[in-house]
């Protein structure tokens, strides 16, 4: 599998997780990195779950959400052994009282690393918010661009 390929199928097994509600899945991805959210660093699969939680809300177990991952820039380094990508996401949404919509959009700005012939997530930056709808069923906090 080329870099371009792994490197994407990172960015899609994140927003397949997270929208199965399997934080503990999703944060596994970033065993070897960190996340980025409004410049607070949040490392380790326990610190990022518990982030996720305070966060976000669940029904019955999912944040009942679709993370549409777009438009990848993947960018390898000659070496080889790095990378970088930017990418744009959106967050649709649908509960038992809420139709389905648009919440959010925005941006990340993603490092990868390869170790032993597989790529890994070194830091995801949750970088912007580029437009917000109504973001009271998902989030628990209040989200900034």
């Amino acid at each position: 599998m080329g870099a371009a390929t792994a490197i994407s199928n990172l960015l899609y097994r994140y927003a397949e997780a997270f929208d199965d509600g399997d934080f503990e899945a999703a944060a596994h991805l970033f065993d070897r990195g960190r996340l980025v959210m409004g410049g607070r660093v949040v490392e380790g699969a326990e610190a990022i779950v518990t982030t996720w939680r305070a966060w976000v809300h669940l029904y019955d177990g999912s944040p009942r959400t679709r993370h549409l991952v777009t438009n990848p820039i993947i960018e390898i380094a000659l070496d080889g052994e790095s990378a970088t990508c930017r990418s744009q996401w959106t967050v649709l949404q649908a509960t038992s009282d809420l139709p389905l919509q648009v919440v959010a959009t925005g941006r990340y700005l993603d490092r990868f690393v390869r170790h032993d012939a597989e790529w890994y997530f070194a830091e995801r930056n949750y970088a912007q918010v580029d437009l917000t709808g109504n973001t009271g069923a998902h989030m628990r906090q209040t989200l900034a661009s």
